[in-house]
């Protein structure tokens, strides 16, 4: 596609969002997805994501309901690039452009999660930086957010709240950042919401039931999306007598509230 003046016309950045059963029984797609989604995410010919495996895996469930306008073999699908860990090296400019040259050169590019929105809680925000940078217009489609889903499934202050990302692993400097996070929450009336790797979920909850103070209110929601999905909310003093089960294979995301 070109312009008036002959020039080819960049495409977009499209953030498709995914679904949230990664690693387990998966749901049908369409359940979760609206099909504008699908019929969008069917139509792309261009891809960056986290594995180029599981986007197949995604495609291929997109096909399902909406068939691709091209074999899946002919779908170009490139994977963004990791950090070099202890190289002290940068991902440079060149990597990031070479990724959005579909773009660029006047193809509609697609961005994949391994779960939920593109760039939330996802390295795939970088991509989407450069993408700014470099004049590209960005599209964000319609689907689930597990951080949000959870909020508004807490009954904690949806008004005001932020996102925390994952809490340390090492058991003195994890307490030490709930302790400071609940006196965040406290002084500006603010749900704090983090994730943790699913099989990490029992020790950080334990860790939230040993930190918090008794009135702080706590949450937990899993497997969002699934057939089994839970969410509870309950004062720290009555989760310590009655904590439930934390299921160490699911996705799970921790919200909670002082007063």
């Amino acid at each position: 596609m070109s312009d008036a003046g002959g020039h080819a016309k960049p495409g977009r950045l499209v953030l498709v969002p995914n679904t949230l059963d990664l690693g387990n029984d998966s749901v049908p797609i369409s359940d979760v997805l609206p099909l504008g989604v699908l019929r969008r995410a069917a139509n792309l010919q261009h891809w960056a994501a986290e594995n180029a495996r599981s986007t197949r895996a995604f495609l291929k469930r997109v096909h399902a309901v909406v068939p691709l306008a091209r074999p899946l073999q002919e779908i170009q699908i490139n994977e963004l690039p990791r950090a070099r860990k202890g190289s002290g090296q940068a991902i440079s400019a060149a990597e990031w452009q070479a990724l959005l040259a579909p773009a660029l050169s006047g193809h509609d590019l697609g961005l994949l999660s391994e779960a939920g929105l593109p760039a939330v809680a996802d390295p795939g925000a970088e991509l989407v930086a450069q993408a700014h940078a470099a004049g590209l217009q960005v599209q964000t489609l319609a689907g689930p957010s597990s951080l949000l889903m959870a909020l508004a499934a807490s009954g904690l202050n949806g008004q005001q709240f932020a996102f925390v990302g994952y809490l340390p692993q090492e058991a003195t400097a994890r307490a030490q950042r709930i302790r400071e996070l609940e006196t965040v929450s406290r002084r500006h009336v603010q749900t704090q919401i983090c994730i943790e790797t699913p099989y990490r979920n029992a020790a950080v909850y334990q860790a939230l039931l040993d930190t918090l103070q008794a009135g702080t209110r706590l949450s937990v929601s899993q497997g969002l999306t699934l057939a089994g999905a839970t969410s509870h909310t309950g004062a720290v003093s009555q989760l310590r007598k009655s904590p439930g089960r934390v299921d160490d294979s699911a996705p799970a995301v921790f919200c909670w509230l002082a007063n």
